[in-house]
């Protein structure tokens, strides 16, 4: 079964392999941010399903970025259920596959005697971690302020562990989707609690660094990461510890 946490109200939080997705409730529309790996998208739509709704009820989908364990179930549902999908300007090159900003195998051969690298990549191979997934009508969503969706969620420019990658803040509730540009957990991290991922996963330290300045200004104190337990903290506190903890 399925487990969902709802972290604020109209705001939950399901896991994938080792990865979040989250939807927003707005009455029976729903909004659905990131889709885990190929291998989850049972469990996404077992999540939609708990909350007495199904896949045809999601009427946009949003990417935080174009990662294959975010893209599982957003390219499923897009391809089943025609739902649209939308993301950052500047990703939606990604989301198409014009060019791929993403860690590969051999990026973690030198890496396989390190602390849960080995176990992590068999667990993520499995859920298919190694297919190739695009959108290839992905579209740009609105420049600025609160989006048409269930949940009006606000995207907040956080490029750096890719081109174009995107938070969305729900602002009503003092809520941060924070992607991949934040985290709580990973399993090749030994610590718990607000950080960057490890480097393997970067495009750009000095641009993800940065990008913590558009998350430390948001009204915020729930933070619902791409990876890791949710959070109750003011995020500027937790762009703090993240800091310290990248230096």
């Amino acid at each position: 079964m399925t487990v969902v946490d709802e972290v604020a109200p109209n705001v939950f939080r399901a896991s994938g392999t080792d990865v979040n997705v989250v939807i927003l409730r707005d009455g029976g529309d729903l909004t659905l941010i990131d889709g885990g790996y190929p291998g989850d998208v049972g469990a996404v739509e077992g999540a939609i399903r708990s909350l007495g709704r199904g896949p045809e009820d999601v009427q946009g989908m949003l990417l935080t970025h174009a990662h294959i364990d975010h893209m599982g179930a957003i390219v499923a549902f897009h391809e089943r259920y025609g739902i649209p999908v939308f993301t950052d300007p500047t990703e939606v090159a990604h989301a198409r596959r014009d060019y791929l900003e993403q860690a590969t195998g051999k990026d973690f051969v030198p890496m396989l005697y390190k602390h849960g690298v080995l176990p992590w990549l068999l667990r993520v191979a499995r859920a298919g971690a190694t297919r190739s997934l695009s959108v290839d009508d992905a579209q740009a969503f609105a420049a600025s302020g609160p989006l048409d969706l269930p949940g009006t969620p606000v995207p907040v420019a956080t490029h750096g562990h890719t081109s174009g990658h995107s938070a969305y803040h729900v602002s009503h509730h003092g809520v941060v989707i924070t992607g991949d540009a934040l985290v709580t957990a990973h399993p090749l991290s030994k610590v718990r609690g607000p950080q960057l991922l490890p480097k393997v996963f970067d495009h750009g330290k000095q641009d993800t660094v940065a990008a913590l300045d558009h998350l430390a200004v948001l009204d915020a104190e729930t933070i619902v990461p791409g990876h890791g337990p949710a959070m109750s903290m003011p995020i500027a506190e937790a762009v703090e510890q993240a800091r310290e903890r990248s230096r």
